[in-house]
């Protein structure tokens, strides 16, 4: 976690009061992680604060000028829109993973975030393993999952079921396999900061005062291609570098991404 020289610290967790139906959940997550627990509004007790009212979990940043909220969610906003008006297998993501060859690959998100990417391969049919290593991160995407998982609308339910998260490093489980995990593996690692413009999203500004800087890509890229059966899909900015310099099979690009393509080996044989 984020470490600071002044008084307030990096995160802290609260509730909005006793009564909460999310106090034990706010209570869980700040013992397992070593974080202040307070109990009222949200004010400026830390830099970011897991802030739990009666619509769920947020990630807060406080201050003066602080941006809204941060929250996962598979049943509104932009990813319940992608999910109906997204363009289907002809979105570059999905052609990326080789939805448009007639195939259903078996997915491992090795970087998964609040899970936007995973959700629509999941929403074309995929099963989508994800990992994530932050932990208020990964703990609001499996708020998100759980919620949709047992939503009554069956459609989502069902979406949601072919999705599995772990907590942890990705490149651990990766390192330590014997055999291919997944026949495409995804990597969105956080672009390094002097490739970002000043418009970056706000949730990828905090997840870097969370965590850092992101030093081990090459080495996500080479356990994926050691454990991917097909390829390994890499989403960089537009006009980014190549991880590690590694040159890619194929391109597609689109507006402000690029999606790097590493093939082992044709998906037809899928």
């Amino acid at each position: 976690m984020l470490s600071t020289n002044s008084s307030v610290p990096a995160l802290a967790v609260g509730v909005s009061d006793h009564a909460s139906p999310f106090a034990d959940s706010a209570q869980s997550f700040s013992q397992s992680h070593q974080l202040e627990l307070f109990i009222g509004p949200l004010l400026d007790q830390a830099k970011y604060v897991l802030y739990f009212d009666e619509n769920g979990p947020k990630l807060y940043q406080t201050g003066k000028g602080a941006p809204g909220p941060i929250s996962a969610s598979f049943l509104s906003g932009k990813n319940a829109h992608r999910m109906r008006h997204g363009g289907g297998k002809g979105q570059l993501v999905a052609k990326a993973v080789g939805l448009n060859k007639g195939v259903y690959p078996h997915v491992l998100d090795a970087t998964a975030g609040l899970g936007r990417d995973a959700f629509v391969l999941a929403t074309l049919g995929c099963k989508v393993d994800m990992y994530e290593r932050v932990p208020v991160v990964e703990f609001l995407l499996q708020h998100a999952l759980e919620e949709a998982q047992s939503f009554n609308d069956m459609e989502i339910a069902k979406i949601a079921q072919r999705m599995t998260l772990q907590y942890g490093d990705a490149i651990t489980k990766l390192e330590s396999s014997s055999e291919p995990v997944a026949d495409v593996i995804y990597l969105d690692p956080m672009y390094p900061s002097q490739e970002k413009s000043a418009a970056v999203k706000k949730e990828m500004r905090a997840f870097h005062d969370l965590v850092g800087e992101n030093l081990d890509d090459h080495r996500l890229l080479s356990a994926a291609l050691d454990n991917a059966r097909y390829r390994v899909v890499v989403k960089r900015p537009r006009k980014g570098k190549e991880i590690a310099g590694q040159k890619p099979s194929l391109k597609l690009e689109g507006k402000s991404s690029r999606y790097d393509i590493y093939t082992i080996k044709s998906l037809s044989e899928l």
